[in-house]
């Protein structure tokens, strides 16, 4: 049970942004952060985006399989970060049916390019922030709080296993 509630904020969150900064780890020891388009997250909580296969990304993912996501929508106070594991998957019907006219700007022969692939991420866990209170309601919290001396109430954060 705990888990569908997981999945179910885990889906709420990222895709109210759509777009997150998507880390891999290189070879050189470094992090490498670039931001993507979230295709599609299904029911049980997998992530999908859109690749070059012959990315630095997909060599990274090819070599160390751990990511980190983070989606943030400021506007809203709402961050997500999702730790998981990828893979590189070549599956014609979900390129089919995950695709959009925003991915074909950078495959511009859609599902049939050569170098289209899905990269597939795999939640082992997320940590969001959750104030939709508005800018004014969070300033007055953390000024009441610098007042009593009291922490600020910020809203809801949580860290989530899948």
């Amino acid at each position: 049970m705990k888990n569908e509630k997981n999945i179910a904020i885990l889906k709420e969150m990222a895709e109210s942004v759509r777009t997150c900064m998507f880390t891999t780890f290189s070879s050189n020891d470094e992090f490498g952060s670039r931001p993507m388009g979230t295709a599609k997250i299904e029911d049980d909580g997998t992530l999908w985006f859109y690749t070059n296969e012959y990315s630095l990304k997909s060599k990274e993912i090819s070599k160390e399989n751990n990511v980190l996501l983070a989606y943030s929508d400021p506007s809203k106070n709402t961050y997500l970060t999702v730790k998981g594991k990828a893979e590189l998957v070549d599956d014609k019907v979900r390129k089919e049916a995950y695709f959009s006219p925003f991915v074909k700007a950078w495959f511009p022969d859609g599902i049939d390019d050569p170098r289209l692939i899905l990269i597939k991420v795999t939640p082992e866990e997320a940590e969001y922030w959750d104030s939709s209170s508005s800018k004014i309601v969070v300033l007055f919290s953390i000024l009441k709080a610098v007042v009593t001396g009291d922490t600020p109430d910020l809203g809801k954060h949580d860290t989530m296993k899948f």
